[in-house]
């Protein structure tokens, strides 16, 4: 059979054309200048690279049981939580956290006394804990105690943060007046400062960030203070809820400030997260990056700011670590290449359920960082027994309602 050269040219020119515009075998680590689907462009426009194994903000997360902190055998009396930023100091790592030792656990606020907590930072205090590794603690005692009354926070104080800043040490924390859950959890960020890590510390007994105006987003609470060292000043970021129990909406806010004492000026496009049930977040690059733990669209995201205020998605995760502390090195040093975290310690809630409602401080590991390349941390897909499924099982009104469902179709028969 004669085959003309013209249907040959045509043939390979059909050929050629079809493998110019089909998208390569071996994934381009560079956007491919061919016409891409909108997932495909997103896949090269919205994250840090097209794989989860080159893409320095996305991590797995490991965890390791603490040792050398006591729980009074879980009975729901002791609790530990909300984890500060692990700092270096004298040679050893620090870490405060919210530290409550009562009579019984959380009852709730309609039964809460001068001795029963309603919830499990309420009649809490600041404590802190040293460590040679990371992995063993030694607890040091109270760091900051609630104040006599009628100062701010008499009731509690809880959810403690860390700044550095000209030698000096500032702890930001949440002051309750009291019974948390009475209207709202009202709690004012306070400071106190000292000279060393080890205290002793000095309470200002002033509002540093007070609760936003009537009928807008952050008018009933300010939680999570976190401070970091940015652009020259202080950028503090916070927590609020919205309308709507009982599933809150959470969002996170930013103040910034000269000195650690203010004044803290709120910054106009909060809130500046759209998800994040904690604040967590860490200089990275030329910015800021932010894990979005728990709560909101966007929850289960690692994101990242070129400015501090404006954030975008730039990897998405899972069983990231509640209110995690990270360890930063750069986190007051005012960098312009900020590093990443590798570690830092996080807590677990309701440990034993509610009867014995409590919270244990862990310790997790990761790689977002710029100076590891951990690959075991990079994995896409980590393997759950079916016990860890199973334990999302079904509750009584979801299986009663399955059951409803299941006679009306034999009835329809």
């Amino acid at each position: 059979m004669k085959i003309h050269a013209p249907f040959i040219a045509l043939f390979f020119l059909i050929v050629c054309s079809a493998s110019a515009q089909s998208f390569p075998y071996d994934l381009p680590k560079e956007k491919p200048s061919i016409p891409l689907s909108t997932s495909m462009e997103r896949n090269y426009d919205s994250y840090l690279a097209p794989e989860p194994k080159y893409n320095e903000l996305y991590s797995q997360f490991k965890y390791t049981e603490l040792k050398g902190l006591d729980y009074n055998n879980h009975d729901g009396t002791i609790s530990r939580r909300d984890p500060s930023k692990v700092i270096f100091e004298n040679g050893k790592y620090y870490v405060w956290y919210t530290y409550r030792n009562t009579v019984t656990s959380p009852k709730g606020a309609a039964s809460a006394t001068e001795t029963i907590p309603s919830a499990d930072w309420d009649l809490a205090e600041i404590w802190y804990a040293t460590s040679q590794d990371g992995f063993t603690w030694k607890e040091q005692g109270v760091a900051i105690p609630r104040p006599p009354k009628p100062n701010l926070g008499h009731r509690s104080v809880s959810t403690a943060d860390i700044l550095k800043w000209k030698g000096k040490y500032y702890m930001y924390y949440q002051g309750f007046s009291e019974p948390s859950g009475t209207r709202g959890d009202d709690c004012p960020v306070l400071m106190s400062y000292a000279t060393s890590p080890d205290g002793p510390w000095t309470a200002t007994n002033k509002i540093v960030i007070p609760n936003g105006a009537k009928d807008t987003w952050d008018q009933y609470s300010i939680h999570d203070p976190y401070p970091l060292v940015y652009k020259g000043k202080i950028y503090l970021y916070y927590k609020s809820d919205f309308v709507g129990r009982p599933n809150l909406v959470r969002m996170q806010g930013l103040a910034t400030a000269e000195d650690p004492l203010g004044p803290f000026t709120k910054n106009p496009l909060n809130p500046v997260l759209n998800s994040g049930h904690e604040t967590t977040l860490f200089p990275f690059k030329t910015g800021i990056a932010a894990l979005s733990i728990r709560d909101g669209n966007e929850h289960n995201t690692i994101q990242y700011s070129e400015d501090g205020i404006n954030f975008n998605i730039a990897a998405i995760t899972e069983l990231m670590p509640d209110a995690a502390g990270p360890f930063i090195p750069d986190a007051f040093t005012d960098t312009k290449n900020g590093r990443g975290i590798t570690w830092g310690i996080s807590h677990f809630t309701r440990v034993n359920g509610w009867e014995t409602n409590h919270a244990i401080l862990t310790r997790f590991d990761c790689d977002l960082s710029l100076d590891i390349d951990d690959q075991g941390m990079k994995k896409a897909h980590v393997y759950h027994s079916p016990e860890f499924y199973y334990k999302q099982g079904l509750n009584k009104e979801q299986q009663e309602r399955i059951r409803l469902e299941n006679e009306a179709l034999k009835e329809k028969e």
